[in-house]
């Protein structure tokens, strides 16, 4: 199994699963870029993931199912048109061509029904959690993301996490103002800059990394419950308030 960004739009990323002579590809906002690798590679389209319904992440679709037939997963409660396979928790999605089964995990708050996809050791969460942040609050509300946020966090630490943009660096100045003593966030800055610096993507990152490094995952922290105690001018320390605040923040930043 080898995993290949194809980046579209300006910072987007379509995850493409490559295995033997079969792709599958995870959010898929413009068809181009998949079009152009799967005939460049000779490889056959086996499967479509969708997170959520943002056509930055869903606008490809229909343009690839008028050249190539295949299933198209995404949430089951989201307004995806080009669906042919509604899932949401507790669903499998099986991808035999390449060998790949993902459970789906809901997690709504960026959408009303954003979901992921954990399998391989991988996590595909869209727009919910990025690379030193995490997605606005659009359709949900702060308690919403942040149970999903919570939810992630609880898998394991080498968990690979690709998720929809490249946003890190801009990420990470938030989270030096947010918690500027922290070390490992200052070397993950350093070594994503230098990745950057080459044209590389600095994803993959590892949920053992966000746990380090990522404010919206560390809410419980001392530091980060101090930061966004300056910020509101108030003092209160329950995770979700701490997440509203640094979120709210974030949005101004």
């Amino acid at each position: 199994m080898k995993i290949v960004p194809l980046k579209a739009f300006k910072d987007n990323y379509i995850w493409t699963l490559r295995s033997g002579s079969h792709a599958a590809v995870v959010d898929p906002g413009e068809a181009q870029p998949v079009l152009d690798y799967l005939e460049a590679e000779g490889l056959e389209l086996s499967a479509i993931l969708a997170t959520h319904h943002h056509p930055d992440h869903v606008g490809g679709i229909a343009e690839l199912l008028s050249t190539r037939k295949c299933p198209v997963y995404g949430p089951k409660n989201e307004p995806i048109p080009t669906l042919t396979h509604p899932v949401s928790e507790g669903d499998t999605v099986r991808i035999p061509e390449i060998g790949a089964e993902f459970s789906v995990l809901d997690i709504p708050g960026h959408t009303r029904a954003h979901i992921a996809y954990y399998g391989l050791e991988s996590l595909f969460c869209g727009d919910t959690l990025f690379a030193c942040g995490c997605g606005r609050v659009f359709e949900g509300t702060p308690e919403q993301m942040f149970a999903s946020l919570s939810k992630l966090l609880a898998l394991p630490d080498p968990t690979l996490v690709y998720c929809g943009h490249e946003y890190t660096l801009a990420n990470m100045q938030f989270a030096k103002a947010v918690e500027p003593a922290n070390t490992a966030l200052a070397a993950r800055e350093k070594r994503d800059q230098a990745l950057r610096d080459r044209g590389l993507p600095t994803l993959p990152s590892t949920l053992g990394d966000e746990k380090a490094t990522n404010p919206f995952l560390r809410c419980k922290e001392p530091a980060v419950i101090d930061s966004a105690n300056k910020y509101l001018g108030s003092r209160m320390g329950d995770p979700v308030s701490v997440f509203s605040a640094i979120r709210q923040w974030k949005n101004v930043f």
